[in-house]
């Protein structure tokens, strides 16, 4: 039997640098405005091509993710169901990302297995085809196959490519998984931000709302919001749990990662307007 080895592939974090729920729809689900920017700090995947189409995961995280919830796993079937692949593959997963930390984890692996398997199949799919197999699994997911900076809108699948600076952030990762089904669930979600223009929302100061909610639920989230104001700008991203603070230059990220309190985890890492993984895939 052969196979093909094809190593490092990046699943990179995001911020969402604003976060506006402006409604909820008919269908539960909710109307956003957003602003996504991928990080250098990433989860990596190796895939292992196989000419049988068996697919099987090799991570540490198979202990606390049943494999048939994995979305790297829904993201390979889906594509091998889409194109009707005979081949599989062995996807072996180095996980960095916190999970339940509102930077994308679990969605920028799944856009990263869709857009290697595509590659190294040869299943010749579109972006486009791409985004639409990863709506289906997450909202997220598109932004993370575009590979862009975006604007989005809808429940955020609707992107605008922009180029916010690529500022140095320290992001504190509190040590608590953070749902995103019951934040948007909780009665006091705020759900009334007025739709802007994204001229309007590039020029405006950014907040999430989401942030008072989550605080208010859980103390770690609070705390880390507390402790990085001190030193800069900072918000929750996404649903949480993690907060970043905006520093103009990299030793300025690193003097305050320096000072973190003992019981508090974090990195920096610089934002990137084009993915590491757009970067990776013209390297084939």
């Amino acid at each position: 039997m052969t196979s093909s080895l094809s190593l490092a592939w990046p699943a990179p974090a995001k911020l969402n640098l604003f976060l506006h729920v402006n409604h909820r729809r008919d269908d539960g689900y909710h109307e956003l405005q957003t602003l996504f920017q991928f990080i250098d700090y990433c989860d990596y995947l190796d895939f292992n091509v196989t000419q049988t189409p068996a697919l099987t995961l090799h991570s540490t995280i198979n202990k606390v993710v049943p494999q048939n919830d994995n979305l790297i796993l829904k993201a390979a079937k889906s594509l091998q169901t889409y194109t009707q692949c005979a081949l599989g593959a062995e996807i072996y997963l180095d996980k960095r990302l916190p999970m339940g930390g509102g930077i994308g984890g679990g969605s920028s692996n799944a856009a990263t297995t869709l857009v290697a398997l595509n590659s190294l199949w040869n299943t010749q799919l579109s972006q486009a085809e791409l985004c639409h197999i990863g709506l289906k699994l997450g909202a997220d997911i598109p932004v993370f196959i575009n590979g862009l900076s975006s604007f989005a809108e809808g429940i955020g699948e609707k992107l605008i490519p922009v180029t916010p600076i690529e500022k140095w952030y320290l992001v504190i990762t509190p040590n608590v998984h953070v749902s995103t089904a019951e934040v948007f669930q909780d009665p006091e979600l705020t759900r009334t931000t007025p739709k802007l223009s994204i001229d309007s929302l590039m020029h405006t100061s950014w907040h999430n709302d989401c942030q008072k909610l989550v605080a208010k639920r859980y103390p770690q989230v609070a705390n880390a919001l507390a402790w990085l104001l001190e030193y800069a700008p900072s918000r929750m991203t996404g649903t949480g749990a993690c907060v970043f603070g905006e520093f103009e230059q990299h030793q300025q990220a690193l003097s305050a990662l320096a000072k973190l309190p003992a019981e508090m985890s974090g990195f920096v890492a610089q934002g990137k307007n084009i993915s590491p993984l757009s970067l990776r895939l013209a390297q084939r």
